[in-house]
């Protein structure tokens, strides 16, 4: 259906339906599974089958997007979904208290599949902030226990700890990291010296937003557990980009946002606490159900939320599902791939982001020497409708510009991207 059409039905108030609304989002999995079946032994075909999935996304004014690590678009099914659900608010909210409560469990069974965790484990938040807050805010300290961070966390992954620093004493410790690291090991071996026998957390990105760099979350846990020391990863990005199993990391809590790479609605978040951790985390707020949840469930005791974005995330996983958390990893990781082969190419741009592509996934992060970051952004836009965010610090030497290359680009326009570097450097200051 065309875009112009989608819209117009939606606006008339038809698709609105259950009905329609089913009608819709099964046409649209039907494809889905057509293309699974005609290209079954394709591991990451650039051509017709990712050509025929960005279909299902809504752009308009043929919109470049590669900054869906801020803020990711919503397939079609996902809005269908979203848009059906606050209908029903708006007509019977008496459904909202009587029969979505149970539909709200059905998501979150649905959340714990795809990372290949228990239900009981699973809180539904509202973004990866609210998560590391949970945790950071709960966890039982004692002034003087030590958070070991690295040099490259988010705000929302440095200023929770920083507060409870403030309030109760504890002592933040920091391990460095490269732009780019050369190896897991000199990763491993940051944390491993910072480490004394008063650490008792280490909080890190798993999805390090100024580089890139997917951090060996699964070798960390293995040495962290060797010294009885709780892991609290930020993955912001991680949904939608990485085939997650929670039970393979072996990380006690996790969080992430799923309107990044997922496909979900903003305003819905997800964190995993490993059941034998949650009797060491207080909740972060207090309403019926704190004290008396025996799952991750006494994390979200909030009061009434936004079901409807609850209701879409199930959606965004769906339609995850159907295409493979496999194929779609394989796929990200595929272009930011040819991205960062061909940025290494070119003299004067200087890459932040490991080539290895068991460090890296879908972010990408370069410099070019003697051009401003807000330049390159500036000038993709204006030229090619190419969306790209700046990104870093000049502290750290992660300075420059931050790429997305999620399912629904192509070979084709990152070549656009390349096409505007190599016109950036040769017109240098």
């Amino acid at each position: 259906m065309e875009r112009r059409n989608f819209f117009r039905l939606f606006l008339g108030g038809a698709a609105l339906s259950t009905a329609a609304i089913n009608s819709l989002n099964s046409a649209v999995y039907q494809s889905i599974k057509n293309l699974n079946e005609k290209y079954i032994k394709d591991n990451s075909p650039d051509g017709v089958y990712w050509d025929s999935i960005a279909k299902h996304f809504l752009f308009e004014n043929n919109l470049i997007m590669m900054n869906n690590g801020t803020v990711g678009p919503m397939p079609k099914p996902v809005f269908n979904t979203l848009m059906h659900e606050f209908k029903v608010q708006c007509t019977n909210p008496f459904e909202c208290y009587d029969y979505l409560p149970s539909k709200k469990d059905a998501v979150r069974n649905k959340i714990a599949k795809f990372i290949n965790a228990s239900p009981d484990e699973v809180a539904i938040t509202r973004n990866t902030t609210e998560g590391l807050n949970v945790i950071a805010s709960g966890l039982k300290l004692e002034k003087g226990d030590e958070v070991i961070l690295s040099s490259q966390e988010h705000p929302a992954g440095l200023q929770p700890w920083l507060m409870r620093s403030q309030r109760h004493g504890i002592k933040i410790v920091e391990a460095r990291l490269g732009a780019p690291p050369k190896s897991i090991d000199e990763i491993l071996q940051s944390f491993e010296n910072a480490i004394t026998p008063r650490t008792k957390v280490i909080s890190v990105s798993h999805t390090v937003y100024l580089t890139g760099l997917i951090f060996p979350l699964k070798e960390l846990c293995q040495m962290a557990k060797k010294h009885n020391i709780f892991v609290l990863a930020d993955s912001a990005h991680g949904i939608g980009m990485l085939d997650l199993n929670m039970k393979e990391l072996g990380v006690d809590a996790f969080t992430s946002s799923p309107y990044k790479w997922c496909g979900a609605p903003t305003g819905c978040g997800i964190l995993y606490v490993k059941k034998e951790s949650q009797d060491r985390i207080w909740p972060l707020i207090a309403s019926s159900g704190w004290d008396t949840h025996k799952s991750a469930k006494r994390f979200e005791t909030l009061g009434q939320r936004a079901d409807p974005l609850i209701f879409a995330l199930g959606e965004a996983i769906e339609f995850q599902k159907r295409i493979g958390k496999r194929r779609i990893e394989r796929r990200i990781k595929t272009l930011a791939g040819y991205l960062k082969k061909e940025l290494k190419s070119i003299p004067h741009v200087r890459l932040h982001t490991p080539t290895d592509p068991y460090l890296s996934g879908g972010l990408t992060a370069f410099s070019i020497e003697g051009v401003k970051p807000e330049q390159i952004v500036y000038y993709l836009k204006e030229k090619y409708n190419l969306v790209i965010r700046t990104i870093g610090r000049e502290k750290d030497n992660t300075r420059g510009v931050r790429v997305s290359t999620n399912i629904f680009i192509s070979m084709k326009h990152i070549d656009m991207l390349l096409e505007g570097v190599q016109h950036l450097v040769k017109h240098r200051a």
